[in-house]
């Protein structure tokens, strides 16, 4: 098998990932579920160390249910018949996923609903207000998370390279986007403004991306953070 550089290794991954997240309905509300803990756990201001206790409880149960899903085409390709003891292995490793998913409910409760929310929400919505990385994280999140559902959708490209939309262009216009709205300094936006047209053009002198998928990932990078812009500032 040729050894495969670092690129080729990530969009292996990813694509393994994206594979999962499109045949597995289970993965979807987990992914789903994911995304939505996390920003409301920037939304709630949430302490570092709960936070970090959130993302390794995600990790756990994505982890749980990737390896479940592998496990299941493993034993597929061995016996295309009735085995009992191919019925034992798949019976385990669905084991792991609810042995995940039991602790994520009792993890989540613990953090979401366990402590009053008036005046907890109305901190956290004073501290986003106030803090430029907690609005920079929740933009990144949704831009990433739109880049990989628009992936899933087209069914075209690799996750690092191609595809509806372009993920290059739509990040480097959410940087430039969210620092325009967090700094003063116009030289800062109109270089930052020239970056990001570089990082787009690349992506279609290299014929990476057609001038659609690159259209689409510039406002996808520009809507979504001024979204954000507009209901937190």
């Amino acid at each position: 098998m040729k050894k495969q550089n670092i690129i080729q290794s990530f969009n292996s991954a990813i694509e393994g990932f994206i594979y999962v997240v499109k045949t597995q309905r289970n993965m979807r509300l987990h992914f789903l579920l994911a995304i939505l803990a996390l920003v409301l756990a920037i939304y709630l201001n949430l302490e570092k160390l709960e936070i970090l206790l959130l993302l390794v409880t995600i990790c756990l149960v994505l982890f749980a249910e990737m390896l479940n899903t592998a496990i299941e085409i493993n034993t597929d390709l061995i016996s295309d018949s009735f085995n009992p003891l191919v019925r034992i292995v798949k019976d385990i490793s669905a084991g792991c996923v609810l042995v995940a998913s039991l602790n994520a409910l009792i993890v989540g409760y613990l953090l979401f609903f366990s402590r009053p929310w008036g005046p907890f929400v109305e901190g956290g919505i004073s501290k986003i207000k106030s803090s430029p990385w907690h609005i920079t994280l929740i933009i990144l999140i949704l831009v990433l998370f739109l880049v990989i559902l628009g992936k899933v959708i087209f069914h075209k490209g690799t996750p690092l390279r191609g595809g509806m939309p372009s993920g290059h262009a739509a990040v480097a216009f959410a940087i430039w986007v969210t620092i325009s709205f967090l700094t003063t300094s116009h030289i800062a936006m109109v270089l930052v403004l020239v970056l990001a047209l570089l990082v787009a053009r690349s992506r279609l002198s290299g014929g990476i991306h057609s001038i659609w998928e690159v259209a689409v990932g510039c406002a996808l990078g520009i809507l979504v953070p001024t979204l954000i812009f507009q209901i937190f500032r």
